[in-house]
């Protein structure tokens, strides 16, 4: 099992940023990915940004230039920074880490952009 906790989400104005954490615990060893996924009020969870086992990072498309994902040096903590907020960015934000095709998932952390 891998445990996932995330923390820095909050309320930020538009044009603001914002830097989330997720630390893994647990069972880390083998762990192929992490990311970040998010998920607006009545919209479907969706991808926003991933870093392999390697360092190779991906985004999605509506999020690249803005948003980009890092990790520290024991890869057991990833980041998200997160630039240029806009409201349609409010969302509770999880972070995912793939072990062995296996998902694991935080309890997520709500992000609001509002003036």
């Amino acid at each position: 099992q891998v445990q996932l906790v995330e923390s820095g989400g909050g309320l930020v104005q538009p044009g603001g940023s914002l830097r989330l954490s997720c630390a893994a615990s647990g069972n880390i060893f083998g762990i192929n990915a992490m990311g970040w996924y998010r998920q607006a009020p009545g919209k479907k969870r969706e991808f926003i940004a991933r870093i392999s086992y390697g360092g190779g990072t991906n985004y999605a498309d509506s999020v690249k230039g803005r948003f980009t994902i890092s990790r520290d040096n024991t890869g057991t903590t990833v980041f998200l920074e997160i630039n240029s907020l806009k409201p349609e960015d409010t969302a509770v934000y999880y972070c995912n880490a793939n072990l062995n095709t296996v998902n694991f998932w935080g309890q997520g952390t709500q992000v609001t952009v509002s003036s």
